[in-house]
């Protein structure tokens, strides 16, 4: 993978009184009373914001929050981002009502070496997701240096991760995304063997490139959530009420054929635990993978499944999970995901989780603190795995 442009590339010494634009990645789950609901990615942003503030930089960091639809609307407001950021940091946090116009140069040209300001959601504005050339001049305008530490942004061409440090020349990744961009570029190198990848979720959907590009690299390839119930489906089970996707069924036979073709070995779940009714359960039972009672749906791996998901991981020096295993989010049926995510922890090798419901799951767990690389971009992550180019990575790239 190509070289990133580094915080240790600026020239830190001299950062005193520059005015620095950071994007990063405040995308969080907000209450119904505004309050931060999780605060791991501001906590993740915090070394960059240190360091910059540190060496004297005016820092003005730059995110989206949800899809407020180009336009402003206050439950998408970053104001409540800025006080717990301000909690986290130890110092105070300005907030700047827009992004951009009079209002934000006011704020930035009466601020002081090592402050900082939150500007507001950049999708309160529609040219930021166009990456309309107006909108980046003027983000651009606001600053003389660009950090990019948003890596669950860095997979969308937007303005403020393309266009802004397309228009200036000091530029740098955050140590965030520069963590990421290596932790997950260790899995496309020359991984430690053996290479176990563990994906689950919902669907193929959206893993497919992910799935094709991996393939060939790994030694095992385990299957659960959703997902593995196409697969199964592809072996010729019934699958009874479960949620599979019949389109996917042939697709989900090539992968098995291409598998046992390379030696592959693939592990499907042997038992599930099914249920009548998600919401209103009357009936839970464990039953084995080729006989799930009609009319129940499969929602958690059994602990057969368990057991073998277990044994690969313990045998990984390289490892990947993404997608939990069932219905995590309703006890009982998180005990899969829960049991393979501390299977993960013990694991001796290299972990790396890859973003979105995972994260939540290890955290659930109470695990996440001894995962190798736990990334904060699901989206981001899979497209990296995919072999993708990331815009908002390749614009950091130093030139050979």
């Amino acid at each position: 993978m190509a070289k990133l442009l580094t915080l240790d590339d600026l020239d830190l010494a001299n950062l005193e009184g520059k005015r620095v634009f950071v994007r990063v990645d405040f995308n969080v789950p907000l209450s119904a009373a505004q309050e931060v609901g999780d605060t791991t990615r501001l906590e993740e942003a915090i070394p960059t914001i240190r360091e910059l503030t540190g060496a004297g930089g005016v820092l003005l960091l730059a995110s989206h929050l949800g899809r407020p639809k180009g336009k402003p609307d206050p439950r998408y407001s970053l104001r409540p981002v800025a006080v717990k950021l301000a909690e986290l940091l130890g110092k105070p946090v300005r907030f700047a009502e827009d992004c951009v116009g009079d209002e934000v140069e006011t704020v930035v040209r009466t601020m002081k070496t090592g402050e900082v300001v939150l500007l507001e959601n950049l999708r309160f504005h529609a040219e930021e997701e166009k990456n309309e050339s107006g909108f980046a001049d003027q983000l651009a305008a606001l600053a003389e240096v660009y950090v990019d530490d948003a890596f669950g942004a860095a997979h969308r061409a937007h303005a403020s991760v393309v266009g802004v440090p397309e228009r200036l020349q000091t530029k740098a990744a955050g140590r965030l995304l520069e963590r990421e961009v290596t932790a997950l570029g260790r899995l496309l190198g020359e991984p430690e063997r053996p290479f176990v990848a563990l994906l689950g979720g919902a669907k193929i959907e959206g893993k497919i490139d992910t799935l094709e590009n991996l393939l060939p690299r790994l030694n095992v390839l385990l299957l659960g959530g959703g997902m593995a119930n196409t697969f199964l489906a592809a072996e010729g089970f019934g699958m009874g009420a479960s949620l599979f996707e019949p389109d996917r069924v042939d697709l989900a036979k090539q992968i098995l054929e291409r598998a046992k073709s390379r030696g592959i070995e693939v592990i499907l779940p042997s038992d599930l635990v099914v249920t009548d009714d998600l919401g209103n359960p009357q009936r839970i039972e464990t039953v084995p993978a080729h006989a799930i009672p009609a009319g129940t749906k499969a929602v958690d791996v059994g602990p057969e499944t368990r057991k073998a998901f277990a044994t690969a991981i313990g045998r990984a020096r390289t490892l990947f999970w993404n997608g939990p295993l069932g219905v995590f989010e309703k006890p009982p049926f998180d005990a899969g995901t829960r049991a393979v995510a501390e299977a993960l922890a013990s694991c001796p090798g290299f972990s790396v989780i890859g973003g979105g419901e995972t994260v939540a799951a290890v955290h659930q767990a109470g695990v996440a603190g001894r995962i190798g690389h736990v990334s904060t971009g699901g989206g981001a992550s899979l497209e990296l795995l995919a072999g993708k180019v990331l815009p908002g990575v390749a614009v950091l790239e130093r030139n050979p």
